[in-house]
C-alpha cells in the first residue's frame, strides 16, 4: 500500500474509532422548551440544559412555592372558610363561598388540579391581616433563602402579572427542595383526592405514564405556555426536570429522565463511619472518619476521588465526634463536595510528670497527716 494511503487509512481508522467512542455516550436530547433543565436533586448537579437562567413566566408551577409556604406557616387541620374574593378565574378546585375546608384539604386543591382560588384562600388565611400580600413577601423571602437569584413572587396562583417571574434553574432547586418535606411530596405523588363531594385528579400525567414519577406540578397561561416541573426517583437516584414554554412537555420530560438515569449513576465518595485516615493524638493514632455519607452522579467515562486535610497532631483532651479536618471530593479536576472528618473516639488528656509527682507527694502528706493522728 502506497505511503499516502496508508497514512488516509490510519486517519480514518482514527476518526472511526472516535466516532464510535462519541456513539457509545448517550447524548442529551433536544426538546421544544424555551428553557429547560434536568437535574440530579440531591447533588444539584445539571445534567442537561438551555436557557436554564432565562427568566420567564412560570404559571402555576408558582404553587410549588405556594404549598411549601403553606407548610411553613400553617398547620393541616386549621379551618379555612372561603370568601368571595377569594374565587378566582382559570383553573379551579370549584370552591364555594362560606364553605369551610381544612388546610390539607386546600393543599390537595391546590396542587391536584392548580386551584386558583385554593391558592387565594391558602394565601389569606395564612397572611392573617397582613393578607394575600404578607404571603406573597414570604414566596420572596423563601425564594431568596434557597438562592432564586431569577425569581420573583408578585401572586399566589402564577397567573400572569408584571414581576411574577422565575428560570429553569430556580424552579429546580425549588422542586428538589420541596420534595425533601414529607407532606409536600406526599400530596404531589397523590393521583386523586377527594374532598366533601369532590374528586380532584392530579393534572400531572407523568405519574401514570412514566416509571418513578412522584411529582410535581403542571402550569399554562397565555404568556408561560405550557410549564411543568416533574421529579423521577429510580436506583435510589433522585431527579428533577424543568420545562418553560414547551408545546410537547410529556414526551420531552420522559426523554430527559431517559437520557439521565440511562447516562448517570450515583457513585459513593463518603460513607458516614468510614476512616479516611488518621491523626496523632498525644502519641495515639486516633481513626478520622466521615461525618456524613456523600454520593454524586457520574457517567461511565466519570469517577471520584478523594484527599483528606488533616493535621498530623491534635492535643487531648479530644472527644468522639470532633472535627478533625475535611475530606475533598472531586469529580475528574471538579471539586463537588466537603465532608468532616471527625474522631472515631475520646481521648483523655494524659497527666504530666510534674502533675503526677505534685499528686503523689499531696497523697504522702495527706497520709502522714492521718497517720499522726
Amino acid at each position: 500500500m502506497p505511503r499516502f494511503a496508508r497514512c488516509v487509512f490510519a486517519v480514518f481508522l482514527a476518526v472511526s474509532c472516535l466516532s464510535s467512542s462519541l456513539a457509545c455516550q448517550a447524548a442529551a436530547p433536544e426538546t421544544a422548551a424555551a428553557a429547560f433543565i434536568l437535574m440530579e436533586a440531591g447533588s444539584g448537579r445539571v445534567l442537561a440544559s438551555r436557557n436554564e437562567t432565562q427568566e420567564r413566566s412560570i404559571a402555576s408551577t408558582t404553587k410549588i412555592m405556594t404549598c411549601l409556604v403553606a407548610l411553613e406557616h400553617s398547620e393541616l387541620t386549621e379551618k379555612v372558610t372561603v370568601k368571595r374574593e377569594h374565587l378566582r378565574e382559570g383553573s379551579s378546585m370549584y370552591l364555594l363561598e362560606g364553605e369551610t375546608l381544612t388546610m390539607e384539604e386546600l393543599l390537595y386543591g391546590l396542587m391536584l388540579p392548580s386551584g386558583n382560588d385554593a391558592a387565594e384562600c391558602i394565601a389569606a388565611h395564612c397572611g392573617g391581616n397582613g393578607g394575600s400580600a404578607q404571603f406573597v413577601r414570604w414566596m420572596n423571602e423563601k425564594a431568596k433563602a434557597l438562592g432564586m437569584e431569577h425569581t420573583s413572587f408578585a401572586n399566589p396562583s402564577g397567573l400572569d402579572e408584571m414581576g411574577h417571574s422565575s428560570c429553569a434553574l430556580d424552579m429546580a432547586r425549588l422542586a428538589a427542595y420541596a420534595m425533601q418535606n414529607p407532606t409536600f411530596a406526599r400530596i404531589v405523588s397523590t393521583r386523586t383526592a377527594s374532598v366533601g363531594t369532590r374528586t380532584m385528579t392530579n393534572h400531572n400525567k407523568l405519574l401514570a405514564s412514566y416509571s418513578g414519577c412522584v411529582g410535581l406540578k403542571t402550569g399554562y397561561t397565555g404568556d408561560a405556555g405550557r410549564t411543568l416541573v416533574t421529579c423521577a426517583e429510580r436506583g435510589g437516584m433522585r431527579m428533577i426536570a424543568v420545562t418553560l414554554h414547551d408545546g410537547s412537555d410529556w414526551a420531552d420530560h420522559a426523554a430527559l429522565y431517559d437520557y439521565g438515569f440511562s447516562a448517570y449513576a450515583l457513585s459513593s465518595g463518603a460513607k458516614k463511619g468510614e476512616a479516611y485516615g488518621s491523626v496523632s493524638v498525644d502519641g495515639q493514632s486516633v481513626s478520622a472518619v466521615a461525618a456524613e455519607s456523600f454520593c454524586y452522579p457520574v457517567s461511565e467515562s466519570e469517577s471520584l476521588s478523594v484527599r483528606a486535610e488533616l493535621p498530623q497532631t491534635v492535643s487531648a483532651p479530644v472527644r468522639k465526634g470532633q472535627t478533625f479536618g475535611t475530606l475533598v471530593i472531586s469529580c475528574g479536576e471538579t471539586e463537588v463536595g466537603r465532608v468532616d472528618l471527625v474522631s472515631a473516639r475520646s481521648v483523655q488528656a494524659q497527666e504530666t510528670k510534674s502533675e503526677t509527682s505534685k499528686n503523689k507527694s499531696l497523697a504522702e502528706k495527706l497520709w502522714q497527716f492521718l497517720s499522726a493522728k
